[in-house]
């Protein structure tokens, strides 16, 4: 009998457990629960709930059996960057604070003024951004790091409750913008800028460790199959870009969820002159690769303008209803750090276009085009940008994620940018994360192999640029954001 494999997927505005094994040669599929993840205050903070997260992982195991699944390998991959700290008595000292939180909005000035932004690229490789785990460090309460025990990543912490083993997986860990890029360790000058010792984060493990069997405690309270957990590319967009096809020539990926990460996969990391100038990072991925790439807003931006329609309309609807409108009817910088966390996106939107003196979008159609037509200019402005700093044009665009099932941003992306489009798979997270579990299990030999088989196992689309140059539109849009940019993501 097949082996069955869970991938614990954990977004910032959902979670789910998805079920998997290989059946003649496919990969085979199927969720088995699903939940809604997000922060909210607590005692003046944005904290992820992360007993909420814990008890529906439970629930979902509950469910497997219940169908069942007697025994199984479970891997566990979320967000990056946010932490939780942990006290001597192995318990968390308080709720993870989410990156959306304000705290960090003026830290990067604030740390770089005793250390350059050149000697943290070098060092680190990876881009600035005002929520990397350094800045939430930099102001977290000193009292209660004298107190931590362990800083773990929250899907190391996950896995520290389900086992009792505590470990930091380095795709994760590369995000924190605290790992020396050429030793392979936490930086020590670094640390020591933000009252951290390297002695506070558990040894550092690559995907595919063993982390053994559930704490027998949780058998008591739950009925749970035989779970045997094992360290993934614990970052979603580590695992993401694991379980893309890969397809055609000088690829690059275009994880399009929440945020939209798009970039290359590297053998040697880029932390260069270009890549500094344009805030790319080197953050590590499976299989001594780097995640060459650049943050992008992305579909939150979408997910936020729906949840304000009061949930009338499912984003297929939103985009049947774009597609009735024409695009590029406004340039906007969907990076601008006023799209972070407003407090109404729809507004947010709207005011960005009035202050820079644009039509304003009204109606669902109209603000669903406007994003996702944006979208396509940023991620095409993106590309163009990956091959100047590379030095070869990108021929095609594997994009994966939820972002791959929206028809007409990927169209317009292809005609936009001028290269094939590879849409889909849609679950490439938990692919990522089921692929690293079976590589580990001797299931599948390499991750050359398994890119084969998501290929002939999912459905992907290709775009192909329909003969309509959009390049003046593109520098239209480069001149705009020229004058307008005002983000620092």
């Amino acid at each position: 009998m097949a082996k069955t494999y869970v991938a614990v997927d954990i977004g910032a505005s959902s979670g789910r457990l998805m079920l998997s094994h290989l059946e003649n040669g496919k990969l085979k599929l199927e969720e088995m629960h699903r939940f809604k993840n997000g922060f909210s205050k607590k005692q003046g903070f944005d904290c992820w709930d992360i007993d909420h997260i814990l008890k529906e992982i439970f629930i979902g195991l509950e469910k497997i059996k219940s169908a069942g699944y007697d025994k199984v390998n479970l891997g566990i991959d979320t967000w990056a960057v946010d932490y939780v700290l942990v006290g001597k008595d192995g318990e968390r000292i308080k709720d993870p604070i989410s990156y959306r939180d304000e705290r960090t909005k003026d830290s990067i000035k604030k740390l770089t003024t005793d250390v350059s932004k050149e000697y943290i690229y070098q060092k680190t490789g990876i881009q600035f951004l005002d929520f990397n785990t350094l800045y939430q460090l930099f102001e977290e309460d000193e009292n209660l790091l004298a107190k931590t025990d362990m800083i773990l990543m929250i899907p190391d912490y996950i896995a520290y409750v389900l086992t009792g083993v505590a470990v930091t997986e380095v795709t994760n860990a590369s995000t924190t913008q605290m790992l020396s890029l050429r030793e392979g360790l936490f930086d020590d000058n670094l640390l020591e800028k933000i009252n951290v010792k390297r002695e506070q984060f558990p040894k550092l493990v690559d995907p595919g460790t063993d982390l053994g069997s559930l704490d027998n405690k949780w058998y008591l309270k739950y009925d749970l199959p035989e779970v045997n957990v094992t360290t993934v590319a614990t970052h979603d967009t580590a695992s993401a870009v694991v379980g893309t096809p890969g397809l055609g020539q000088r690829w690059a990926y275009l994880s399009s969820g929440t945020w939209s990460l798009i970039g290359a996969e590297l053998n040697v990391p880029e932390n260069g002159k270009l890549a500094f100038k344009y805030n790319y990072t080197n953050e590590w991925g499976a299989y001594g690769t780097y995640r060459f790439l650049k943050n992008i807003m992305g579909l939150w931006i979408i997910q936020n303008v729906k949840e304000e329609l009061g949930n009338k309309y499912s984003f297929s609807q939103l985009a049947e209803l774009a597609e009735k409108e024409s695009p590029f009817q406004q340039f906007i910088d969907v990076n601008d750090e006023r799209f972070q966390n407003p407090p109404n996106m729809i507004t947010e939107i709207q005011d960005y276009c009035r202050d820079t003196s644009q039509k304003i979008p009204e109606t669902p159609g109209e603000l669903a085009m406007a994003i996702y037509s944006n979208l396509s200019l940023y991620y095409a402005n993106e590309l163009e940008i990956l091959g100047n700093i590379l030095g070869y044009k990108i021929e095609t665009l594997n994009i994966v994620g939820g972002g791959s099932n929206v028809r007409i941003m990927n169209q317009l992306t292809a005609d936009i940018a001028g290269v094939d489009i590879y849409a889909g798979p849609s679950e490439a997270t938990a692919i990522g994360n089921i692929i690293v579990q079976m590589i580990s299990q001797g299931e599948i030999l390499n991750v050359y192999l398994a890119r084969r088989i998501v290929a002939d196992s999912f459905s992907v689309n290709k775009c192909s640029p329909q003969g309509i140059s959009l390049n003046d539109k593109l520098n239209e849009y480069q001149k705009f954001l020229k004058k307008n940019t005002m983000s620092t993501i």
